[in-house]
């Protein structure tokens, strides 16, 4: 099954993990290797997994932890800072806010997230994405 309807921008499938684990939790943060702004959620509900931008659009509220509720066939989250909701498939909120959504695929058993830079389930060392090369 895939989910998501977002324009990833060009990005690439990147490798998350095995559904049978990712399956076990309704949501997991991804980290990625463009700084906390960039972070993803990838959410399982209803047997689906979905990808949104981690932060709320309206005041950054980490998404991962909101309540998630089906109203009228529509899955929502709901940011736990100020109770704006967004439509997991569009990221269309009930208020102008939009949050970007991404494009998820099962594979051989394993999920991928389109997306514009590397993702990991374990956050990237804080160097990575500020080394500079010495200069000579």
């Amino acid at each position: 099954m895939a989910s998501g309807c977002g324009d990833a921008e060009g990005g690439s499938w990147r490798l998350i993990g095995p559904a049978s684990e990712l399956s076990k939790q309704r949501c997991r943060l991804m980290h990625s290797s463009l700084g906390f702004d960039s972070d993803v959620c990838l959410f399982y509900v209803k047997g689906e997994f979905f990808a949104m931008d981690a932060r709320c659009a309206h005041s950054g509220g980490p998404l991962c932890e909101g309540d998630i509720e089906e109203a009228n066939g529509v899955l929502q989250v709901f940011c736990p800072w100020h109770d704006y909701d967004f439509d997991l498939r569009t990221g269309k909120s009930g208020t102008s806010l939009q949050q970007q959504v991404y494009e998820v695929k099962l594979e051989e058993g394993n999920v991928y997230v389109k997306h514009t830079s590397p993702l990991s389930l374990q956050p990237f060392p804080k160097d990575q994405k500020n080394q500079k090369s010495p200069t000579t």
